[in-house]
């Protein structure tokens, strides 16, 4: 059986991408300068935050995720990041490909807060791997990856910060159910207010709605009592 080894070398925002996009290097290694046919991949990234260290803002932002930092001990448990597939050409003894890995910026999702919260620094990543490989030379033969093929990697925060900026320039975003959508932009309508930003606003600065107004528990948080 070849034995496959996998280290990534690097990572960039995909500037072309029509969604948020991080493209990592990968460098995958068949022993005994073994021929490849093919590869089908799969790869499963996660977060590792136990081996980082954090400043006392970061840990604020992470509170929501792992709570006080005196429980970190138990509660800093890896989060997944994401799991994408790909097929690796045919190479002899040693290629580098990339893995095209799509993102979101929902903050509903646990890996975004995360990185969210980091001001600086890496993101300690671990990558695990298995998959299909067709190996052989005048003719081939179908071999699994192990499963406990992996590859750390430390990614740079800026990376990630990159990538967000690329497109949501200054910007945050938020995931809402349609309900909620749909009574934001009748209050938009409403009070003719010119864009979500004087809506939030508006809601934030605790201008009241009428008593049928179904965004009445979004303007309680503001610390308003109603009239």
């Amino acid at each position: 059986m070849t034995e496959f080894s996998f280290a990534c070398t690097g990572v960039r925002a995909d500037r072309y991408a029509a969604g948020p996009t991080l493209v990592f290097r990968l460098r995958v290694t068949a022993g005994d300068n073994a021929h490849v046919h093919a590869l089908a991949l799969r790869c499963q990234i996660r977060i590792e935050p136990a081996r980082r260290g954090y400043e006392p803002a970061e840990a604020d932002g992470l509170a929501d995720l792992f709570g006080e930092r005196s429980r970190w001990g138990s509660t800093l448990q890896p989060v997944q990041f994401a799991q994408v597939s790909v097929m690796v050409p045919s190479f002899t003894g040693e290629i580098e490909t990339d893995l095209v890995v799509p993102c979101t910026y929902d903050m509903d999702i646990a890996a975004t807060r995360y990185l969210d919260a980091l001001t600086d620094g890496e993101v300690p990543l671990l990558m695990l791997f298995s998959g299909t490989a067709f190996t052989g030379t005048g003719g081939f033969r179908v071999e699994p990856v192990p499963w406990d093929r992996e590859a750390a990697f430390r990614m740079p925060v800026t990376a990630w910060r990159d990538m967000v900026e690329q497109h949501f320039p200054g910007c945050g975003w938020i995931r809402l159910p349609r309900d909620t959508m749909d009574a934001l932009l009748a209050y938009r309508s409403r009070h003719a207010l010119p864009s979500w930003e004087a809506t939030v606003s508006a809601l934030l600065e605790g201008a009241d709605p009428p008593a049928h107004d179904p965004l009445r528990a979004l303007t309680a948080t503001t610390g308003r009592t109603d009239p």
